[in-house]
């Protein structure tokens, strides 16, 4: 299937949109102020081991410690030489790490000392031997006969190991040798830059994003690659006439009136990605609820009632939720456990179509995924690699109001915790009068419903009480005030 991908340059932020048939399937944001870290490699400083979770902590320049575990440790996880964590790091040791996750909530980033360097066609792993094959190719045959081309192009003595990538496929020798090259100066460049670099500090850092898209996401499928900035345009063509040829001719500078992402409806989209209700084409419904822990996706038929019966409107219903949930998880980037609670089905002919097609849709994805079959109670478990943050995440922040709650309290509900914060601070405190402080709808109902509980609630204290409606605050924020 055909896709196209356009990218909109502004100076603090770049955004790559990946659309299919005129649909957006995945979204990419990297802001000058928090550029991704996948990939870097940096001289880092082991401040904490603990040999009871078998991991440590390594300080390599950001905010947070990033971890290390040891299944990620190239000394360690070698069958022929495994050993403990604490025979292989003590604190104050310096070490050279890469970045394979970005910091994601309050988790830092996540490290490894097995480096690998990517390239269009293959990974380079220059402190192994090991010659793999992406498993995104799984026929056997294809494999083997890829191995062996690799192995031919390499000379007998040589250094590391690769992985070759899907792309290789349609590769000619000339492109995987120029790969081959051009991996190869990368690694020395980084292993001069690590001599003389200081403890948590940078060594290498990987491209930025409309490059990495070109090295990686780029494929025969891309019919187009749309960009906005003349300077990114230039840098785009320099890097593909050097490592990807192929992709030199559809690489155009977008110079329309209208901006590139409203053109192509993407920023409509994306707004709809911010939403928790997603609606369907038929008439139904679904529910996004993101948690640090999971994410659930509930399905509703809302006023879909078309079908023959009703078995059937909910058989239709759940099938267009299992392409929908599909495209949504990439273009919001929703990482880890997920769990979808599709209406229920009686027949389990109906149940595996449905499944099958969310299998089928899912594996469209460039994140590794798996579903799961129906649970007892009806509900489809699947996982989806979280590498770096939702896109909610990245671009909204906790409602101020409600602190990511998603409900605040009634108006009713902060007159009555009012009253009783007026009483604690008549025993406590002595005063001439108490003034509260709170949003108008707050006053507006102390004033007419709850006018007479007010008085009472003078008399009872002995004081009077005034009001004052204070515009700029949030339904739950108020101040008594003593005078």
């Amino acid at each position: 299937m055909s896709e196209e991908i356009l990218i909109n340059v502004t100076p603090q932020e770049t955004r790559v949109a990946i659309v299919e048939q005129g649909v957006l399937q995945e979204l990419h944001v990297e802001r000058a102020t928090s550029l991704g870290l996948v990939g870097n490699i940096y001289r880092g400083k082991v401040c904490r081991v603990l040999p009871g979770m078998q991991s440590a902590f390594v300080e390599i320049g950001l905010q947070r410690a990033a971890f290390l575990h040891v299944a990620d440790i190239l000394e360690c996880c070698s069958p022929e030489k495994e050993k403990a964590i604490q025979e292989v790091l003590h604190e104050g040791q310096p070490i050279m790490v890469q970045v394979i996750k970005e910091p994601i909530g309050t988790k830092g980033a996540r490290l490894t000392t097995q480096i690998s360097i990517a390239g269009r066609f293959l990974v380079y792993l220059p402190q192994q031997q090991h010659i793999g094959v992406s498993q995104r190719i799984e026929d056997e045959a294809e494999r083997e006969l890829l191995r062996e081309r690799l192995l031919r192009l390499l000379p007998e003595k040589r250094e590391g190991g690769y992985i070759i990538r899907t792309m290789s496929e349609a590769a000619t020798d000339e492109e995987l040798l120029a790969d081959i090259d051009y991996l190869q100066k990368v690694w020395s460049n980084i292993q001069a830059a690590s001599h003389g670099a200081a403890d948590r500090s940078l060594v290498f850092q990987d491209l930025d994003l409309p490059m990495r898209v070109l090295r990686d996401v780029v494929n025969d499928d891309t019919e187009r690659i749309l960009v906005d900035s003349r300077e990114t345009y230039q840098k785009l063509l320099d890097f593909a006439s050097h490592y990807a040829v192929g992709a030199v001719k559809r690489i155009e500078l977008y110079q329309g009136a209208r901006p590139l992402f409203d053109m192509y409806n993407v920023e409509h989209e994306i707004n709809k990605a911010m939403s928790r209700k997603v609606e369907l084409k038929s008439g139904g419904y679904l529910i996004f609820d993101q948690t640090e822990a999971l994410t659930t996706v509930d399905v509703n038929t809302g006023g879909f009632v078309t079908g023959r019966s009703l078995s059937d409107t909910i058989f239709k219903t759940n099938l267009e939720a299992a392409q929908c949930i599909a495209r949504q998880l990439r273009v919001r980037n929703l990482g880890g456990i997920i769990i979808i609670d599709f209406i229920d089905m009686d027949e389990e002919e109906q149940q595996s179509a449905v499944l099958a097609e969310l299998k089928k849709n899912v594996a469209k994805d460039r994140a590794r995924t798996g579903v799961n079959g129906f649970s007892t109670l009806g509900l489809v478990e699947m996982t989806r690699k979280r590498t770096r943050e939702s896109l909610a995440h990245l671009l909204c922040e906790p409602c101020p109001s409600c602190k990511g709650r998603g409900e605040v309290k009634t108006a009713q509900t902060i007159c009555y915790e009012i009253f009783r914060e007026l009483l604690r601070n008549a025993k406590q405190f002595t005063a001439r009068e108490f003034r509260i402080l709170a949003a108008p709808k707050v006053i507006e109902l102390l004033l007419d419903e709850e006018s007479q509980s007010l008085a009472n609630l003078s008399d009872f204290i002995g004081k009077p009480i005034s009001l004052q409606a204070e515009t700029h605050y949030a339904q739950e924020t108020y101040d008594i005030v003593l005078m």
